[in-house]
C-alpha cells in the first residue's frame, strides 16, 4: 500500500523554492518505494490535511530569530484541530536561517512535543550564507523519510 508523505514548505525566494523541490525530489526518487508526496504551502494547509499522511516534513524559514509568519499561521488555524488525532505522526523538519535557528528549532520541537508527534532526525538547520550544499541536504532529509516510511520504519 503506497504512503504519503505531506511536505509542508514556506517558500518566499529562489533559494527557498529550490528547498521545497529538493524536498519534493528527494521524496520521490525512483530508490525510495511506494511513495507519493504533496507539495504544499503553509497558507494551503487546512487542519484535514493530515487525516490522510503517513507522514510530515516540514521546511520553514527564520524570522527575527523565529518560525516564518506562514507557518506560524498555519499552526494558529490548525494547531487545536490536531491535538491527540494523529500522534506518533513521523516529521522532518528543515529550517533555511539566516541566524543560527535555535529559537526555531525550539519552538517546532516544543509543537512536535506537545502533538505527540515523533522527529524521524535531528531538524536540519541551513545557516548562515546560502551554500549550494543546501539543497542536497533536504533532498537526503526528504529521501530517507520516504524511505523509511515504504520500509516501515517510522
Amino acid at each position: 500500500m503506497p504512503k504519503t508523505l505531506l511536505i509542508i514548505a514556506h517558500a518566499p525566494s529562489p533559494n527557498t523554492i529550490a528547498l521545497a523541490e529538493a524536498a519534493r525530489r528527494g521524496a520521490t526518487h525512483p530508490d525510495v518505494g511506494d511513495v507519493t508526496a504533496r507539495l504544499c504551502s503553509p497558507f494551503e494547509i487546512t487542519s484535514g490535511d493530515l487525516a490522510a499522511i503517513d507522514g510530515l516534513l516540514l521546511g520553514t524559514t527564520e524570522n527575527i530569530g523565529y518560525m516564518a509568519g506562514a507557518t506560524k499561521d498555519m499552526f494558529d488555524r490548525c494547531y487545536n484541530d490536531w491535538l491527540g488525532r494523529h500522534e506518533a505522526l513521523p516529521v522532518g523538519i528543515y529550517i533555511r536561517a539566516g541566524l543560527d535557528g535555535t529559537a526555531t528549532r525550539r519552538a517546532l520541537e516544543g509543537i512536535v512535543g506537545a502533538q505527540r508527534w515523533r522527529l524521524v532526525a535531528p531538524p536540519l538547520i541551513l545557516h548562515g550564507d546560502w551554500s549550494d550544499s543546501y539543497p542536497g541536504e533536504v533532498e537526503e532529509l526528504a529521501m530517507g523519510m520516504a524511505a523509511g516510511l515504504d520500509a516501515g520504519i517510522f
